[in-house]
C-alpha cells in the first residue's frame, strides 16, 4: 500500500492495515477464522472479496485493529483488554476454546501488503527459520513438560498467552532510485506472553501471562503490540518472498533424489526401446517371412490377432472412466504449464484452485468426445447412457464426499466449511457449463466414424492358454504401479506437507517436470506389461492397460496412510476422518488420470504392432 499509484505520483497511501486471515493447526485438520476466538476486534471489520480457489481452501481474510502509520514507531499500544469471570458460562467457553486452541498450536497467520507477517527464530546449525505463522499460545502439562514455544516457561498445567507482539516493518526507499514514496519488503514478528500490572497503562514488560489449566479465579488478558520501521534498500520489492522461501523447509531439496528417479527413468526407458525395438522387430520380420505351412505351429502375439481388438466387457463403464480421465489430464498439465510460467505463485493467494476448477469445467467437451468415440468403437447402443454417466459418474462421487466433508466442517464450527452460496455456485458451473459441454463432446464423437481396427475380430472368440503366475492379470497389475510411484513419491511427500503443514509450495517447476517422467513411465510400465500378456497369448488388455497404471493411486493411497501415521499429530475424530475423505479424492483423480496415460499407451502400441504384422 505504500507504493504510488502508476497515475497519480502525488498519492501516497500512509497508513498500513494488518489483515489477518484463519487460524490452523498442524494437529488437526479444523481451521477457524479470527473471530471466532476471543481477540481484539476491528470496529468497522471489512473483508476482501475472495476467489473461488480461496473460498474452497477456507481462507477467511478480514481487517484487524492492528493499523499503523508509516515510520511512526509505536511503543506498546494497547489494543484492548478481555476479561473472563468465573461464574459465567459464556466466559469460561470463550476461555475453554481459547485453551483448546493454544493446546493444539493453532497458528495465526497475518497479513500485510499481501505479504504474510512471519516469525523467524534459530533452529539447529545456526540457521534461520520464518515461519509464515505464530501460535496463539503454549502449554506446559501437568507432568511438567512444554510444548511447542513453551520452551522459557515452566509452571505446571498452565497456559502461556502470547499477547503482545514486535512487528518489524522494512522497507525500500524510493528516493534513490527517483521514485517517490516507499515500498514495503518485509514483516516480521516476535510474539511474547507479558502480564502487564497495569491493564490502564501498559509498560509491556513482566511476568509471563499465564492463564490457569483450572479456571479458579478472573482472568484478565491484556493485548498490546509494538511496532517498528526499518530502511533497507538491499532487498528489491520483486525478490521480497525470498526471505521465507529461503528458510522453508524442503528448499535445499534432495537435488540428489530427484536425479535419482530421472536416472532410474532414463536407463527404463533406454531398456524399454531396446527390448521393444529389437524384440519387436525381429518378431515383425519373423511372422512377415514365414512360409505358410510353419504359420500353424507359430505362438506369440500374433495368434491373437482375431480377438485382440475384441470389445472389453462392461466396456461403457471403461469409455467413462477415459473421458473423465483425459478431463483430468488436460486441466493438470495445462494447471501445472501456467505454474511454471509463475502465474499461480503464492502470492496469487488461491489462484491454483480457482485455476484447476475453471479448466476442470471448461473441459468437459473432451470428456465427452473421447468417452463417446471409445463406446462407439467398444459396439455400444446405449449413448444416452454413456453421455450422463460420463457428465455425472466421477464428478458425483467426488461431490459427495466433498459435501459430507463440508457438513463436518459445518458442524465443528470451521472456517473451512464451504458458505452455502459458493455450493450452489458450484453445481451451477457443473450443471450448467460442464454438463452442457460434455454433452456437446459427446455429440461430435458419435457423429464421427468409429476407430478403425487394423485387423478383423474372428467370430469365435479363442481360448487362453494356462498363464503362468507372472503374465496372470493381479501380479501384473500389482507390479505395473511400482515404477511410476516410484517417481513421483518423493514430491508427493512436499506436496502432502504444503496441504497438511501448511507449509507454500512452489516448486512447480520440479512438479512439470515429475509430471513428464509420471507420464513417461505409466507408458512404458503399460507397453511392457501388455507386451508379455500378448505374447503369451492373453488378449484381455482393455481393462488391464487401464489398471496397470492406475494402480499407482493404490501405492498412493498407501503412502497417505503411512504419512499420516508417522508425520502427522493429527487428533480427533473429525480431522481423522477429514484427511482420509479429502485423500480419497486425491486417489480417485489420480487413479482415473493414471489410468487414461496407460490405457491409451497400450491402444497405441496394439494398433502400432498389428497394423504392420501380414495377416491373411
Amino acid at each position: 500500500p505504500l507504493r504510488p499509484l502508476p497515475d497519480s505520483p502525488s498519492k501516497i497511501l500512509t497508513l498500513i492495515q494488518l489483515f489477518v486471515n484463519r487460524l490452523d493447526s498442524v494437529e488437526s485438520v479444523l481451521p477457524y477464522e479470527y473471530d471466532v476466538f476471543d481477540f481484539c476486534k476491528d470496529d468497522n471489520e471489512r473483508r476482501p472479496s475472495e476467489n473461488l480457489g480461496q473460498v474452497l481452501f477456507g481462507e477467511r481474510i478480514e481487517t484487524s485493529p492492528y493499523k499503523f502509520s508509516f515510520k511512526k514507531d509505536e511503543k506498546c499500544k494497547k489494543l484492548c483488554t478481555k476479561t473472563y469471570v468465573k461464574d459465567k458460562t459464556e466466559d469460561k467457553n470463550m476461555l475453554d476454546f481459547l485453551k483448546r486452541g493454544m493446546q493444539l498450536n493453532y497458528q495465526h497467520h497475518w497479513i500485510v501488503d499481501n505479504m504474510p507477517v512471519t516469525w523467524c527464530y534459530d533452529v539447529e546449525d545456526s540457521q534461520k527459520y520464518c515461519n509464515p505463522g505464530f501460535p496463539i499460545g503454549c502449554l506446559v502439562t501437568t507432568e511438567g513438560r512444554a510444548k511447542d514455544a513453551c520452551s522459557e516457561f515452566n509452571k505446571k498445567n498452565t497456559f502461556y498467552i502470547f499477547n503482545h507482539v514486535d512487528i518489524k516493518l522494512t522497507y525500500h526507499n524510493g528516493e534513490g532510485e527517483g521514485w517517490r514514496g516507499a515500498r514495503l519488503v518485509a514483516a516480521t514478528l516476535e510474539p511474547k506472553s507479558i502480564n502487564n500490572a497495569d491493564a490502564d497503562k501498559p509498560t509491556c514488560e513482566g511476568p509471563p501471562m499465564e492463564v490457569p489449566g483450572e479456571f479458579s479465579s478472573d482472568v484478565k488478558i491484556t493485548y498490546t503490540y509494538s511496532v517498528s520501521f526499518e530502511e533497507n534498500n538491499d532487498i528489491k520489492w520483486a525478490s521480497r518472498w525470498d526471505y521465507i522461501l529461503v528458510s522453508m523447509p524442503h528448499t535445499n531439496i534432495q537435488w540428489f533424489s530427484i536425479m535419482n528417479s530421472l536416472v532410474i527413468v532414463l536407463f527404463l526407458s533406454g531398456m524399454v526401446a531396446m527390448i521393444m525395438l529389437r524384440t519387436l522387430h525381429k518378431d515383425i520380420a519373423r511372422y512377415n517371412q514365414v512360409d505358410q505351412e510353419d504359420a500353424q505351429e507359430e505362438s506369440g502375439w500374433k495368434q491373437v490377432h482375431g480377438d485382440v481388438f475384441r470389445p472389453p466387457r462392461k466396456g461403457m463403464l471403461l469409455s467413462v472412466f477415459l473421458g473423465q480421465g483425459t478431463q483430468i489430464f488436460i486441466m493438470t498439465f495445462i494447471t501445472l504449464f501456467l505454474a511454471c510460467l509463475g502465474f499461480l505463485s503464492p502470492a496469487n493467494r488461491g489462484a491454483l484452485m480457482t485455476c484447476s476448477v475453471v479448466l476442470w469445467v471448461l473441459l468437459g467437451t473432451p470428456a465427452g468426445y473421447v468417452s463417446a468415440r471409445l463406446y462407439k468403437t467398444f459396439g455400444g447402443e446405449k449413448w444416452k447412457t454413456n453421455v450422463l454417466l460420463t457428465a455425472l459418474l466421477c464428478p458425483g462421487i467426488v461431490f459427495a464426499d466433498f459435501f459430507l466433508m463440508n457438513l463436518i466442517l459445518w458442524v465443528e464450527g470451521s472456517s473451512a466449511a464451504i458458505p452455502f452460496g459458493t455450493l450452489v455456485a458450484i453445481l451451477a458451473l457443473w450443471f450448467g457449463i460442464s454438463v452442457p459441454l460434455t454433452f456437446i463432446g459427446a455429440y461430435f464423437g458419435f457423429k464421427r466414424p468409429a476407430i478403425e481396427q487394423p485387423v478383423r475380430t474372428n467370430q469365435i472368440p479363442r481360448q487362453i492358454p494356462e498363464q503362468s503366475f507372472f503374465t496372470k492379470p493381479v501380479p501384473g497389475i500389482v507390479m505395473g504401479g511400482i515404477l511410476p510411484f516410484g517417481c513421483i513419491f518423493i514430491q508427493l511427500f512436499f506436496i502432502l506437507n504444503s496441504i497438511w503443514s501448511h507449509q507454500m509450495y512452489y516448486m512447480f517447476g520440479f512438479l512439470f517436470l515429475v509430471f513428464i517422467i509420471l507420464l513417461i513411465t505409466c507408458s512404458e510400465a503399460t507397453i511392457l506389461l501388455c507386451y508379455f500378456h500378448l505374447c503369451a497369448e492373453d488378449y484381455h488388455w482393455w481393462w488391464r492397460s487401464f489398471l496397470t497404471s492406475g494402480f499407482t493411486a493404490v501405492y498412493l493411497f498407501v503412502y497417505a496412510v503411512h504419512y499420516f501415521f508417522s508425520k502427522l499429530q493429527i487428533v480427533g475424530a473429525a480431522s481423522t476422518i477429514l484427511y482420509f475423505g479429502y485423500t480419497s479424492i486425491m486417489v480417485l483423480i489420480f487413479f482415473l488420470f493414471t489410468g487414461t496415460i496407460g490405457f491409451f499407451a497400450c491402444f497405441w502400441f496394439v494398433n502400432k504392432i498389428y497394423s504392420v504384422v501380414k495377416v491373411d
